[in-house]
């Protein structure tokens, strides 16, 4: 064991805790589980002690597989309001060539300023470094040079969104290492060659809500909120059919296709309606009001591309756990064309996309650790003796494209 670091992302259907390792430049997947969640609406915190139980309930299942309690995390914040805004920041380089010190030191620079009074310093995603006004690149440490140059997206958010969270896990005796939002953690997720170099958007459809965050270059450049997600589709079956929305969620999940593509007719689900009465299912008829709920909320994430950029779109990722639904792609194509995609989470053992937020804020973490020059680790040198006990087995997966890149959030330290 190396370096272990854990990642929450509070959903107002579930809640999701992922573990993972680094070690020798490999991230190992620890351990990944998620617990129903209560007291959020719409990604926000409406009733604290329900959030607590139910962090407490995923916490117990993480913490039953690893044997040590989790007393760290990253963790993710509300995107709602969030403001996106570029800041430059310049310094002179201490000596000969440049450190982890003098990128911090013109990071700090940039700041001065920068942050609105209403609004709370979540994110600085870098964006490039320009030595002596001249050569620029990504990570400068170890060249030289008398001046450094840094531009960057600065990330804010409304308090309410950093203090909420923050309260309920406080409560619970957890420290926040970091804070994030999901615009980067889902870019740091599915980061490629494609999305560094092209512009695109990234489409997270939850449960009561769909985040759609624009991109220039892998660089988090806007992001909208839509008041729709996967509960619309529940209550669209449930409404149809008469039944209850439990069952209907699990039809959702377990039955009906996201488009009627390959739906079979004959392939029936027998459920008991709210007057007690048998009825049957078909999958066909069931995967057409799954797919014009589907269609409406891709839709609706259209236009609010369209009201972020009118450049022309490279990419279409979507992620979130609704975009789990057998045949989401097609539905996904018939919305934007073969520019879209489903995410597809390559660790080993979090192949679900309602993860793609909590392990992308793990590998921009890294990230952000590898450009300040840091070692770090969430765990006491008593836990790491217990996970490296020989009882201990965990699935080994590697990507180290996934690391070694620039983004993330500067002064959690």
């Amino acid at each position: 064991m190396e370096h272990v670091y854990a990642s929450i992302d509070l959903g107002s259907d579930t809640i999701k805790i992922v573990v993972c390792e680094l070690f020798k430049n490999r991230l190992n997947l620890l351990a990944a589980a998620s617990a129903p969640a209560s007291g959020i609406k719409k990604g926000l915190i409406t009733d604290p002690l329900k959030v607590k139980e139910a962090i407490e309930k995923a916490l117990k299942e993480v913490e039953d597989m690893l044997g040590i309690k989790i007393t760290k995390v990253l963790a993710t914040v509300p995107s709602y309001q969030a403001e996106y805004k570029i800041i430059k920041g310049e310094c002179q380089v201490l000596g000969d060539t440049i450190t982890a010190k003098d990128i911090n030191n013109a990071y700090k620079a940039s700041l001065k300023g920068a942050i609105s009074s209403d609004k709370e310093f979540v994110n600085i995603v870098p964006v490039d470094f320009k030595l002596n006004d001249k050569t620029v690149m990504k990570d400068p440490k170890g060249f030289p040079a008398s001046k450094l140059l840094a531009r960057a997206m600065l990330i804010m958010t409304p308090k309410k969104n950093v203090y909420s969270v923050a309260s309920v896990l406080e409560s619970l005796g957890i420290e926040i290492v970091d804070i994030s939002v999901s615009s980067v953690g889902d870019m740091n997720c599915f980061k490629n060659e494609k999305t560094e170099n092209s512009i695109g958007a990234i489409i997270n459809v939850g449960a009561e809500a769909t985040t759609v965050s624009l991109y220039n270059k892998g660089i988090p450049v806007g992001t909208k909120i839509i008041g729709m997600g996967g509960k619309d589709i529940d209550s669209d079956i449930a409404y149809m059919y008469r039944i209850d929305i439990n069952e209907a969620k699990k039809i959702k999940e377990k039955f009906a296709l996201a488009h009627k593509r390959g739906a079979n007719i004959n392939d029936t689900y027998e459920a008991t309606n709210l007057n007690g009465e048998k009825v049957k299912i078909n999958q066909l008829e069931v995967s057409e009001v799954a797919m014009s709920r589907a269609e409406e909320i891709l839709t609706l994430a259209k236009n609010e591309i369209n009201l972020l950029t009118n450049r022309p779109i490279q990419y279409i990722i979507v992620t979130g756990g609704v975009a789990n639904m057998l045949n989401f792609e097609y539905t996904a194509q018939s919305v934007f064309g073969n520019i879209a995609q489903i995410g597809s989470i390559n660790t080993i053992g979090v192949r679900n996309d309602k993860y793609s937020t909590a392990l992308g804020n793990i590998i921009y973490f890294i990230g952000m650790l590898k450009l300040k020059g840091q070692n770090y680790t969430m765990l006491s040198n008593d836990d790491m003796e217990v996970l490296s006990s020989p009882d201990k087995h965990f699935i080994n997966t590697s990507n180290d494209t996934m690391l070694g890149k620039v983004f993330g959030y500067f002064f959690g330290e």
